[in-house]
């Protein structure tokens, strides 16, 4: 009985532990291969089948008839003519802001000529009073007071931008000269200006009043 036990004992360790020919082990990844080789095959002919597929989803070339080409022509000129027409508003519009800002520069700067303009008639008061004011001892520092007064309003409005015009011996110009009257003389070129009368005044390079001169004629012969 024991040599038996000892006889089927060692029968199944070699059963058991007896490691797989080599021959088995290279058939077994032989088949392995096989089997990929099949899959990558199924796919790639499963791939070319559905390319004609997808080709087959391609939108055709559609053929425009006269009527739908004509369409497509009046739309593209209506696109046309709404740009050209935003771009006229655009411009218009920028030039409305130009304006604008141009306008409300022009209405600070010129916002005392009105009352400038009140204010040139009482220079031209001071101015006669000075000139018919005789000579006189007794009267004297009430003329030096007048004067005062007469340069501290023309200096004020001078640094507000009042401007003189001082047309004596020079040339007629209609741009900032209002003729009075002409004289007949040899003495100086016909055109011009002979005498001043009343002094014509600029606010910021704009005429508020032109000169009252007199113009230089030539004699006749």
């Amino acid at each position: 009985m024991g040599g038996q036990a000892r006889y089927l004992a060692t029968l199944v360790s070699s059963v058991v532990f007896e490691p797989m020919p080599k021959k088995m082990k290279t058939d077994g990844n032989r088949e392995a291969m096989k089997t990929d080789a099949n899959e990558k095959a199924m796919k790639g002919d499963a791939q070319e089948e559905a390319k004609p597929a997808a080709a087959q989803d391609l939108p055709a070339t559609v053929a425009l008839s006269a009527e739908q080409i004509e369409g497509l022509k009046e739309r593209a000129a209506k696109a046309d003519e709404t740009w050209d027409r935003f771009l006229r508003q655009a411009a218009d519009f920028e030039n409305y802001k130009k304006r604008a800002a141009r306008e409300r520069q022009e209405a600070v700067t010129f916002a005392n000529e009105s009352l400038l303009q009140k204010l040139i008639p009482t220079l031209d008061a001071f101015e006669m009073a000075l000139a018919a004011a005789k000579p006189d001892p007794a009267t004297q520092s009430l003329r030096a007071g007048i004067v005062m007064v007469s340069n501290q309003l023309k200096s004020t409005l001078a640094e507000a931008g009042l401007e003189e015009i001082d047309a004596a011996g020079k040339m007629f110009d209609p741009a900032i000269h209002q003729a009075v009257s002409q004289q007949e003389t040899a003495e100086v070129p016909e055109g011009c200006v002979v005498q001043q009368i009343r002094k014509g005044y600029k606010f910021h390079n704009r005429l508020i009043r032109p000169a009252g001169v007199i113009v230089a004629q030539k004699p006749a012969a």
